[in-house]
């Protein structure tokens, strides 16, 4: 198999897949296509028709969408969605909703793992889905705990990203789920990224925010 992924230090769908991969432990290679840049279309488009990373290859089959991946992975490997039905139908859930919504997030909160920790001024939408993303940790730990479903599983995966947000922009979150956000940081594959993005050479404009102004 080969897993194509955008950068490091911006693209929260390639590490969303590759969590998944590494944690599903199946042998990939990997083949890493910059963003942004006047030769990415074409280089995406080699791989995947909708021209986007993440896409997993494996032999004949391209698989494109972090979560299409994620479900093909765990039809090869159980383990990685949470073993009874209703916590499986649950952790779907919460990574359904992550996949298609919080876009004020999304836009205001780019994902740059090299970025001094620092706010920056946001909108209300921004913060609804901040406290939203919150009233999801914090029940899914409340019940059970350290990770969403108790073990690890491909809602982790996709709520990573998030926790990189929350502590790149020093946004301030409940004390009961601060620690879920260290745990996230802490994870040595989630380190492990963080280390690939600071080596990276390039820079995306429209993702590096600068510092909010003190009043």
């Amino acid at each position: 198999m080969r897993l194509i992924l955008g950068n490091c230090n911006y693209s929260s769908w390639s590490l969303r897949a590759w969590l998944v991969a590494r944690r599903a432990r199946v042998a990939f290679e990997e083949y890493r296509i910059p963003l942004y840049r006047a030769d990415s279309g074409a280089a995406l488009r080699a791989h995947c028709p909708a021209r986007k990373v993440p896409v997993l290859e494996d032999g004949s089959l391209r698989v494109w969408d972090s979560l299409a991946i994620a479900e093909y992975l765990a039809e090869r490997v159980p383990g990685l969605w949470p073993q009874a039905a209703p916590r499986r139908a649950a952790a779907r859930s919460l990574c359904a909703e992550m996949h298609a919504g919080f876009p004020a997030l999304r836009a205001e909160l780019p994902m740059n793992c090299r970025r001094r920790p620092a706010p920056v001024e946001v909108s209300a939408a921004c913060r609804a889905d901040v406290d939203r993303v919150v009233e999801l940790w914090d029940a899914r730990l409340r019940e059970r705990g350290p990770w969403l479903f108790g073990e690890w599983s491909i809602a982790d995966a996709f709520f990573a990203p998030v926790a990189l947000r929350l502590h790149t922009y020093a946004v301030t979150v409940r004390d009961t789920v601060e620690p879920y956000v260290v745990r996230q940081l802490g994870d040595p594959l989630v380190e492990e990224w963080r280390e690939r993005a600071a080596d990276e050479p390039e820079i995306i404009p429209g993702a590096e925010r600068p510092a909010a102004l003190a009043h």
